[in-house]
């Protein structure tokens, strides 16, 4: 009995040495060159070696040192690196031949939802743009007119939304904010043949499904994550850094490229802590952080909560340098926070104060038009709506080749500055860090460099 049990035990171990050694085949094959086999484990060079020289388009602007792998070996597969191809039907079809307007669409946050005052500026740019579509002319004669819906950001909502855009007749349409809604849209969008523009979705997984019907115009969470991680690790030397989030899927999408970044920098996160949305009082996550002593702390959230943050860090003794997202740049982080935001650094996906003709002449548009500074929701929208429209004026009546021409495009010089498309269409162009003295923001280039075909490059 004895001995059978023995030949079992050493059949079980034969079967699970060579799954696992199938395995790590597998996996090497994938990650590393394909003439990599099993039994050459040993060829792979230890972690701190310079990464490969990848003479290619990088998938999301990717800095070398940042890419998986990119310590051991050059990839074998490289995801999104060509564009999609649409090949379905639908370019021979005519518009009716008694329009008297031509519709756009747009879905946001307009009321009943947190992110109501970010959408309603992302409406307020939209309608400027087609404000001053009209006035050149509209499409050959015909007015454009902005077809409204509010994105009140409850699960299924949007997709309801957008078929009543569709019903109604518009030929593209721009939103939205959250990551979940956009995500949604997207996939409705491909059953109805519905171009989209995505202004306000910073969600790095949206343009990740492959749906070959929206382009975004503006730069997403990876970007603000890769340049927030290299400059905290590389330009200030910060190598213990902790992070309190949201506990949402903006936070947890989010932060989720900064936290791989770190590690493979060598610096992996010393704590993640989360809060829930609404909250007023983080004493308990401060105390777990102050605990392990942090070098820097990134909050990831909207402005009011992490003002909060902010203030109740400093109230507590806590001197950590605090970074920040996007949303923390806003008249209200400042407003909250107080004398603790002095100092605070985050990213923005473009500069406000450059002193570039377009933009300058935007803002003053813009400030006559609705009586407020234009912010990154509005100035992003109407650089979409813009696309749109003239996408909509080369392509025709038609959503497939609007979708074809929308999809083209390489580059566009917006008032938010370049916008550069890579193969997921996604805006891969420069974003600034924003760091406030005094009471006021001031913007900096981040370590990021645009290099060899409008990739990021250090």
């Amino acid at each position: 009995m004895s001995q059978t049990i023995n030949r079992r035990q050493c059949a079980l171990r034969r079967v699970v040495l060579r799954r696992v050694g199938a395995c790590l085949a597998t996996t090497l094959l994938v990650a590393g060159t394909p003439e990599l086999v099993w039994g050459q484990v040993d060829t792979i060079p230890f972690a701190g070696t310079a990464p490969p020289q990848v003479d290619t388009i990088r998938y999301a602007n990717t800095p070398a040192e940042l890419l998986p792998f990119s310590r051991f070996q050059s990839p074998y597969v490289l995801f999104f690196a060509d564009r999609l191809e649409y090949l379905g039907p639908g370019r021979d079809k005519t518009a009716s031949g008694d329009l008297t307007e031509v519709r756009l669409g747009f879905l946001g946050p307009i009321e009943g939802s947190r992110d109501a005052p970010l959408g309603s500026r992302m409406l307020q740019g939209a309608t400027l743009a087609v404000e001053e579509a009209n006035e050149e002319g509209g499409y050959e004669g015909l007015p454009f007119v902005l077809m409204v819906r509010n994105d009140l950001g409850l699960w299924g909502a949007s997709s309801n939304e957008l078929v009543a855009l569709h019903d109604a007749g518009v030929w593209g349409t721009l939103g939205s904010i959250d990551g979940a809604n956009t995500h949604i849209m997207l996939r409705i969008a491909l059953k109805i043949d519905m171009p989209m523009i995505v202004s306000g979705d910073t969600d790095p997984t949206f343009s990740e499904t492959r749906i070959p019907w929206a382009v975004r115009v503006t730069g997403d969470d990876r970007q603000s994550n890769y340049a927030l991680a290299l400059h905290i690790h590389d330009v200030l030397g910060y190598r213990r850094v902790a992070v309190l989030r949201v506990n949402n899927r903006y936070g947890r999408v989010g932060t989720g490229e900064f936290k791989d970044a770190l590690r493979r920098l060598g610096s992996p996160i010393v704590l993640e802590m989360r809060y829930t949305q609404g909250d007023t009082t983080f004493d308990a996550q401060l105390e777990r952080i102050r605990r392990v002593d942090p070098e820097a702390v990134l909050i990831w959230g909207d402005a009011l909560e992490a003002g909060l943050i902010a203030r109740e860090m400093r109230a507590q003794g806590m001197e950590q340098p605090i970074f920040g997202s996007d949303r923390l740049v806003s008249d209200a982080f400042l407003e909250i926070a107080g004398e603790a935001a002095e100092g605070v650094v985050a990213t923005y996906p473009y500069n406000p104060t450059l002193d570039d003709p377009l933009l300058r002449d935007f803002n003053r548009r813009y400030r006559e038009r609705f009586g407020e500074e234009a912010e990154t929701f509005a100035a992003h929208a109407y650089d979409g709506m813009k696309i749109l429209i003239d996408a909509i004026r080369t392509a025709g009546l038609n959503r497939v080749r609007i979708r074809d021409e929308l999809t083209s495009l390489r580059r566009y010089r917006g008032v938010t500055g370049e916008i550069v498309f890579d193969e997921r269409w996604d805006d891969v162009g420069t974003i600034w860090m924003a760091e406030i003295r005094n009471g006021s923001f001031h913007f900096f280039p981040t370590p990021l460099k645009e290099g060899r075909h409008g990739i990021a490059e250090r």
